[in-house]
C-alpha cells in the first residue's frame, strides 16, 4: 500500500535544516533499588516514589548529563547529519558551560543560546527505581526566562522549527510561531504540560499552524478533553488540526501517527527499560529528522521508534540517541501497520 509522504521542502535558502527551541538543563540521574514504590492511580505511571525522611538511602548509580527538550532534540538532528541550531537560555555557571560545550561538541550552532547572569541554569534531579519509571525534580532557572526579543531570528532561518516546552510562556510561544509564519518555516511542536494546561481554545492557532504535533497519550487526552482510553476520540478531535500529522506516543505500548484520516501504529522492539527520560524527545525529533531526509511517514515512524528505544535502554537522556540515521535493515525491524 502506498504510504503518505510529506511535501518536499526547499532548504536552498535556509541557513539551517532545523532549529530547536525550548529548555536546556543539567541533569543528575540517581538510580536506587531502595526507592520505595507505592501504587497510586492518580500518578502518571501508577506509582509514587516514597523516601523516608531522616534516612540515608544507598544510590546504585549516579550520572550527570545535559538535558532539556531543545538540546535533546538538537542532538538527534545533529547525529542524523542535519545542520542544526538551538535556541535556549542558560546561566553563567558550570552547568551552563557544560550545556554549551555539549552543543559545540555536536556541531550544533549556539547562535540562539542566551546567557543569564542572574539566574542559574535549569537543573533536574531524576530518581530512577530500576524499572525505567522515574520522578523528576526540576528547578527551571534561566530556561523560563528565554527572551523572545533578543533571539537573532534573521541568523537562524531554518527549513523546520522544532518547538518543545516553553514553560507556559504565552508571549514567547506566540512570537515563535509568528516568526515561523514570516519565514515560511515548517513547524513541529511538542508542547509541554504548561502549554497543554492553556487548553485547546487558546492553543488552536498554533495547532493549526503546526505541520507535526507530538504528544504522549495522556497529554493528547488532556488537550482533547477525553479519556486516554479513547484513542479514536483523540484522533477525531486533534487529528485534523496539524497540517501534516498528529503523533501520539504511548510509552512501552508503541506509538501512533494520524495523517489524513489514516492511523499508523508501530510497536517498539522488546528491550529492558532503564530510563524513560528523554524518550519523547528522541521519538519526536527522529520522526521529524526522517521526514526531512526521506519524507515518508512509515519510515519516519520506524526511525523514531528505534531512536526512542536506544534512549530508554541507557542512563541519561542523550546516551542512547542513535549516532547516525538508521540503515534500511534496521528500519525494517520495526513493523508498522495501518489501523482500521
Amino acid at each position: 500500500m502506498k504510504q503518505a509522504r510529506s511535501k518536499p521542502f526547499d532548504l536552498a535558502k535556509a541557513t539551517f535544516d532545523v532549529v530547536t527551541v525550548g529548555a536546556a538543563t543539567r541533569d543528575m540521574f540517581l538510580k536506587s533499588r531502595h526507592f520505595e514504590r507505592r501504587s497510586d492511580t492518580r500518578a502518571p505511571d501508577g506509582f509514587d516514589t516514597c523516601l523516608p525522611m531522616g534516612a540515608k538511602i544507598p544510590v546504585d548509580e549516579l550520572i550527570f548529563e545535559t538535558g532539556g527538550g531543545a538540546t535533546n532534540a538538537a542532538v538527534t538532528f545533529a547525529n542524523f547529519k542535519l545542520k542544526t541550531a538551538c535556541i535556549t537560555r542558560i546561566g553563567k555557571d558550570p552547568g551552563g558551560r557544560e550545556i554549551l560545550d555539549e552543543l559545540k561538541r555536536k556541531n550544533i550552532s549556539t547562535l540562539g543560546v542566551q546567557s543569564d547572569s542572574r539566574e542559574h541554569s535549569a537543573y533536574s534531579v531524576i530518581l530512577l527505581s530500576g524499572s525505567g519509571s522515574r520522578t523528576i525534580l526540576v528547578a527551571r532557572g534561566a530556561s523560563k526566562h528565554l527572551d523572545d526579543k533578543t533571539i537573532p531570528w534573521n541568523k537562524l532561518a531554518g527549513g523546520w522549527l522544532y518547538v518543545t516546552s516553553l514553560g507556559g510562556n504565552e508571549k514567547l510561544l506566540a512570537q515563535t510561531f509568528k516568526q515561523a509564519k514570516l519565514n515560511r518555516t515548517r513547524v513541529a511542536w511538542n508542547p509541554g504540560s504548561s502549554e497543554i494546561d492553556m487548553g485547546m481554545k487558546k492553543l488552536l492557532p498554533q495547532l493549526l499552524q503546526s505541520d507535526v504535533v507530538i504528544l504522549n497519550r495522556e497529554e493528547a487526552a488532556g488537550l482533547a478533553e477525553t479519556s486516554p482510553r479513547d484513542l479514536q476520540g483523540i484522533f477525531k478531535i486533534l487529528g485534523p488540526l496539524p497540517r501534516l500529522c498528529l503523533l501520539v506516543t504511548d510509552g512501552k505500548n508503541g506509538a501512533y501517527v494520524h495523517v489524513r484520516g489514516m492511523t499508523w501504529f508501530a510497536a517498539p522492539k522488546k528491550t529492558k527499560a532503564i530510563n524513560t527520560t528523554g524518550a519523547g524527545d528522541a521519538f519526536g525529533s527522529a520522526f521529524v529528522a526522517s521526514l526531512i531526509k526521506d519524507g515518508e511517514i512509515k519510515i519516519a515512524l520506524q526511525a523514531a521508534t528505534l531512536n526512542a528505544g536506544g534512549v530508554v535502554s541507557h542512563m541519561g537522556a542523550k546516551a542512547g540517541i542513535l549516532k547516525n540515521y538508521p540503515a534500511k535493515k534496521d528500519l525494517a525491524r520495526i513493523i508498522v501497520r495501518q489501523l482500521e
